[in-house]
Order: structure tokens, then C-alpha cells, then sequence
């Protein structure tokens, strides 16, 4: 977390993102710092089902709480927002053979750009282009993995006030690149998710077309707070900080086979 970051602005954030989480879940189990979150219409996707701890919890109690809520599934998947409660977790998660990684929560400082050339899309438009990108990102994920992976955004819908799927187009008409935008303008908060441009279109600015066009509709819905997550060891995150996002703070996930 960067120290010009106040406290209460990096809480935004996780109480937006422990929120939609809660809200898109079909069902959840709550526990002391925490809850789990399941959709059965969507098994194979690790994003519908897994624990997130998003208070104090008792971390020696974790891996065997993980075990138990998760006991119906063949994977084992746990976000802790925290920063400080994840570290205290690493411990107990590893020992019981969790493998940690962390993602980035960038907030957006810059100049709020003009829109982009992106438009608003329903899921139809993206089903095909998203499809084959977890093809090329996840080559090992068979076909039921697959179709979960790319239906779950039905259920994103639930997940704030207003979520939109916006995307950008090749010359053919084509879906060059898109991403999700999740808003609550009561709060003042705003997610850009999954961001990802279809490889025959890498390096023509589509990316940045998408990513204007949502800071710049959630600027527009009175979202001050404007975040995404990114990876620490890809290079986007560096392109995002060159558009204006700075680093905040970090999201643990702990994951078992």
C-alpha cells in the first residue's frame, strides 16, 4: 500500500469487492472474518466458489475451515483482502500445502480521459472471442471448464448496481477487446474486470479504447473511486500505471488442488 493512500479509501475497496462477491454468489455460508461463496451453475469456475476472508479470522483455523465448506469441490480456493491478515494466514495455508500469489489493486489517479471507442455489449458479443481466449490463456482447461469460465458473467450481473459489459471493435465488426465495468455510484465506487484483447488484435489499442471508455462512463456515474486488479509478475500492470493507476494495496489467493 503506498503511503499517500489513506486507510479508508483501500477499504472502499475491499468493501466493494467482499459486496459483489457476496451479492453474485447464488448461496453463502458465512464464519467468523468471513464467508463462502457458491454457484453451483458454475462448479469449475473458481471465481463462483471459493472462501473470502474479509475481517479478522482465525488463521490457524483456516486450511481445515477451507477443507470443510469446500469439501463437495476438487480444488480448494481462498481470498483474503487484508494485507496484514493474509500475512498472518501464509503460514497455517502453506503448511496445509496452499500455494499463495497476490494481485494488485490499482486505483485510478490520472486525468480521467475521453471516452474511448468501446460501446456497451450484451453477452451474445462476447461469448465466441471469450471463449477462445481461455482456450489460448488456459490450453489445460477441458470443455465444461471452459463454458464455465465464459457463462459465469451471467452471474456478474448480480454482483453491484449497475454492471456493463463493454467491448471494441475491428474493422469487420469483429470483437477486438473487452471488459467488465461493476459501478455503484451510491458509494462512489468502480471496478474494471478482465480486461483481455483477442490476439489477433494485440498492439492496435483496443485495450485502450475499452479501458477509456470505462473510466471514463464510471467518472461520469460519480465514481471517484475507480479500481482494478492486476497481476504483480505480468507486465499490464505497468501499462495501467502508465494510464493513470497507482498501487494501493493487495488481494491474497491461496489455492489447492
Amino acid at each position: 500500500m503506498t503511503s499517500a493512500t489513506p486507510r479508508s479509501e483501500l477499504r472502499r475497496v475491499q468493501d466493494f469487492l467482499s459486496g459483489f462477491d457476496r451479492r453474485q454468489a447464488a448461496r453463502t455460508v458465512d464464519f467468523p472474518g468471513g464467508f463462502a461463496a457458491f454457484d453451483d451453475a458454475y462448479a469449475l469456475s473458481r471465481g463462483n466458489n471459493h472462501v473470502l476472508v474479509d475481517g479478522e479470522t482465525d488463521a490457524e483455523a483456516l486450511p481445515a475451515r477451507v477443507d470443510e465448506l469446500m469439501a463437495r469441490l476438487p480444488y480448494r480456493h481462498a481470498y483474503v483482502l487484508d494485507e496484514t491478515v493474509a500475512e498472518v494466514c501464509l503460514g497455517p495455508m502453506s503448511t496445509a500445502g496452499y500455494r499463495h500469489s497476490t494481485s494488485l489493486l490499482m486505483r485510478h489517479t490520472g486525468p480521467v480521459p475521453a471516452r474511448g471507442g468501446a460501446r456497451e455489449v450484451g453477452l451474445d458479443a462476447l461469448r465466441a472471442p471469450v471463449t477462445a481466449s481461455w482456450h489460448r490463456i488456459a490450453p489445460q482447461a477441458g470443455p465444461d471448464h471452459v463454458h464455465d469460465l465464459v457463462e459465469r458473467r451471467a452471474a456478474r450481473r448480480r454482483g453491484a448496481e449497475v454492471v456493463l459489459f463493454l467491448a471494441s471493435f475491428g474493422p469487420a465488426g469483429e470483437t477486438a477487446a473487452w471488459a467488465d465495468l461493476y459501478m455503484d455510484p451510491a458509494s462512489g465506487v468502480a471496478q474494471i474486470e478482465d480486461l483481455v484483447t483477442d490476439e489477433a488484435h494485440l498492439g492496435q489499442g483496443h485495450a485502450g479504447s475499452v479501458l477509456d471508455t470505462a473510466v471514463r462512463l464510471a467518472a461520469d456515474a460519480g465514481c471517484t473511486t475507480r479500481f482494478l486488479t492486476a497481476r504483480p509478475d505480468d507486465w499490464p500492470h505497468r501499462w495501467y500505471a502508465r494510464k493513470g493507476f497507482e498501487t494501493i494495496g493487495s488481494v491474497s489467493r491461496f489455492e489447492r488442488s
